[in-house]
């Protein structure tokens, strides 16, 4: 017996969302408890030796190379929010004019969509915030600012754009359900996570970072 539309929203859709849901709560409980097996713990082992080596420096032209790859990351995080905020807008607009239909099952589906690019929105700006502070600390170098500040501004700033990111993973599956139907929100929420499961997995180990000296040969005994 075939099951209508509405039974397979009820039993497709909370089945793909679990399928979201539970790979990023693994991954999370990947990122606390082994690190190094994931990417993002990965690149925070090297964005924590990346401050340290920054901190061990008030040369301006090392200040200016920082403070260019934190305004990287600004620019990033400000371009991806002002995206969200434009196709929030755009769903608003869509409902409000009555376009989107009116019964409720769509309603439903434009508001999960608005939350999640919302969601992205309030991660992305708050992920330029970090990045800001971060500028403000590193252009504070060799004072008697506290040295933990900058890195906690700093994985806070890739922390909260891995976040604005996988929540627009799930905007794009629940978009596949608002065209497609279940069945493809279903098919695409298991294709990402089968790919992110792949991006996400770390098997190099860490690099033990070490600072030396730029010293000339001029230094070397003669």
């Amino acid at each position: 017996m075939m099951l209508g539309k509405s039974s397979m929203d009820l039993v497709l859709v909370p089945c793909a969302l679990a399928v979201m849901v539970g790979y990023h709560l693994l991954l999370l409980y990947r990122i606390f408890r082994r690190p190094h097996t994931t990417v993002i713990g990965y690149e925070n082992h090297n964005k924590l030796a990346w401050v340290q080596r920054m901190a061990r420096t008030a040369e301006p032209e090392e200040v200016a190379l920082a403070l260019s790859v934190i305004s990287d990351g600004i620019s990033a995080s400000i371009t991806l929010a002002s995206l969200c905020i434009a196709l929030a807008s755009l769903i608003g607009a869509w409902v409000s004019s009555g376009a989107g239909g009116a019964s409720d099952a769509p309603a439903a589906k434009y508001a999960w969509l608005l939350a999640c690019f919302l969601a992205s929105f309030t991660c992305f700006v708050q992920s330029a915030g970090c990045y800001v502070h971060a500028s403000f600390l590193i252009s504070a170098l060799g004072s008697d600012a506290p040295a933990s500040h900058l890195p906690r501004a700093v994985l806070r700033g890739g922390g909260f754009w891995a976040a604005g990111l996988r929540t627009l993973y799930l905007a794009t599956a629940l978009l596949v359900w608002d065209v497609f139907g279940p069945a493809a929100m279903l098919a695409c929420s298991a294709l990402t996570v089968a790919v992110l499961y792949l991006l996400d997995g770390n098997s190099m180990p860490p690099h033990r970072h070490q600072f030396l000296t730029t010293a000339g040969p001029s230094c070397s005994p003669s």
